[in-house]
């Protein structure tokens, strides 16, 4: 029987994945990965819709293919790939933006906050077409399924409206795919900020648990995280989201109920519930990390992996690619079998 169809990514933005992206993405993938026919991609060309340098890109994408394996997702049962390597994902961007009006594109809330941050002049049209480029990652796969957080949501409805758009226009080519949106409880915020989701461009590291940190390092961030006055474990998103972020961790990291938890801690105070936090991390992160730097320390077999899976994901999305062409009426050069 055939497994229904994943895709979904990650950007190198940063040596190092963080909690944040470890629980609310690595770990459902990896859980995932049995069930369906999962494709997994680092991002790369996402990553220069702002300014890189090239020589720290391509570290960082290594970086990030290799945090992916550690964390679990393994190339023998997913299709683990870096984006660029895949040509088809930036031709049918290209056919999609030709189908997409200004006006949704330009409704999309993730280039607002970007593109008034950063002001115009910074502003790429490649950030405008972001999230075209997101829709061909999906679509070239006949995904079914999306994984995303709430943040994306809205590039995978623009996803489907295009999908169903060059369907109703050229005849049944794409798979209308349907997000997957993490549980509010999978969701990770700054330790020293916990209103603000945790993220790798965070203002202060000192907010952040990174997957590839020193295991004491990271503990020591958990002992000075923020929490209230209060002193009970206990969860309570809108008035104690400090202890409620650490409890998510806790729950997340070591696969028990958050009352257990709660129970456990119960008139011990915040002391002893973050020196537990912390074991939990240390013993969760640590072979992460002693993982990916063997898998760094022998960049040749990465990159020969990551080979082996873009031809993969080549197979796949050439296909795909091929009936795009085709259906749009682009003349097909002669001696070419796809296009």
């Amino acid at each position: 029987m055939t497994k229904p169809r994943l895709y979904s990514g990650m950007q190198p933005s940063a040596d190092s994945l963080q909690a944040g992206n470890y629980i609310g993405a690595l770990l459902q993938w990896r859980d995932m990965q049995s069930s369906y026919d999962a494709f997994f991609s680092v991002v790369d060309l996402h990553a220069i819709t702002v300014a890189q340098d090239p020589a720290v890109l391509r570290e960082k994408t290594r970086r990030t293919a290799a945090q992916y394996i550690a964390a679990g997702i393994e190339p023998s049962k997913s299709t683990l790939y870096v984006q660029s390597h895949v040509r088809a994902h930036a031709e049918l961007a290209w056919i999609l933006s030709t189908i997409t009006g200004f006006g949704e594109a330009n409704r999309m809330t993730q280039f607002k906050d970007k593109s008034s941050r950063f002001g115009a002049d910074a502003t790429s049209v490649g950030l405008f077409t972001y999230p075209v480029l997101m829709a061909a990652d999906i679509l070239l796969y006949q995904s079914e399924l999306v994984p995303v957080g709430d943040d994306q949501k809205q590039h995978v409805e623009l996803t489907r409206d295009l999908a169903e758009r060059f369907n109703s226009r050229f005849g049944e080519t794409f798979t209308v795919p349907t997000p997957v949106i993490q549980k509010e409880t999978a969701r990770i915020y700054d330790l020293q900020n916990p209103t603000s989701k945790m993220s790798k461009s965070a203002e202060s590291d000192a907010g952040v648990l990174w997957l590839l940190d020193d295991p004491a390092k990271s503990a020591k961030k958990i002992m000075r995280a923020v929490t209230d006055t209060e002193g009970s474990v206990r969860f309570d998103r809108e008035n104690k989201p400090g202890v409620s972020n650490l409890l998510t961790i806790y729950a997340a990291l070591s696969g028990r109920q958050m009352e257990s938890i709660e129970d456990e801690y119960a008139g011990r105070g915040y002391g002893d519930f973050k020196k537990g936090l912390a074991e939990v991390i240390v013993s969760e992160f640590g072979p992460v990390r002693d993982r990916a730097n063997e898998l760094l320390a022998d960049p040749a077999e990465l990159d020969r992996v990551l080979a082996t899976n873009a031809a993969k994901a080549d197979a796949v999305a050439d296909a795909t690619l091929a009936d795009v062409y085709d259906r749009v009426g682009l003349l097909r050069r002669v001696g070419t079998p796809n296009r």
